[in-house]
């Protein structure tokens, strides 16, 4: 699971290896379907189990920034899995504007509301923030 390499000063750093960062997204992908019909909740409650493990096991890896892309990863994939349980543009506003968008930002996604995973990196970031999916429970990766 993990691979070393040489660095500076010809010291030994260990890495997640690449199959076992290619395992992983497969069994998030695996847990989180967007077509699953479990509400976000429950992907949450599924999801956070495998996680803590994963983090607990590869713990001592010394790559912060593949952890940082791994829960930029992980967050946009939950932001769409969000996007596509709201289905319809009015749907989508009314939850965005509940959460606290601002208008514009609601009115834009909601406009483009059948690209998931397009809509879910670029306005939706300030809506549906690190914050909002702590307070899921989702944990964090970094």
């Amino acid at each position: 699971g993990y691979a070393l390499w040489m660095a500076k000063g010809k010291e030994v750093k260990c890495a997640v290896a690449y199959k076992a960062l290619d395992n992983f997204k497969a069994r998030i992908r695996q847990l989180t379907c967007r077509s699953g019909g479990c509400s976000m909740a429950q992907v949450v409650e599924k999801l956070r189990p495998y996680l803590l493990g994963w983090k607990a096991y590869f713990g001592m890896a010394q790559t912060p920034r593949v952890w940082r892309e791994l829960d930029e990863w992980l967050r946009h994939r939950l932001r769409a899995i969000q996007l596509k349980h709201w289905k319809r543009p009015r749907a989508i506003y009314r939850e965005l504007k509940a959460l606290g968008a601002k208008e514009n930002v609601a009115r834009q996604v909601a406009v483009n509301s059948r690209r998931w995973w397009r809509n879910s990196d670029r306005l939706l970031k300030t809506v549906l923030t690190i914050a909002y999916f702590d307070g899921l429970g989702v944990p964090r990766l970094t």
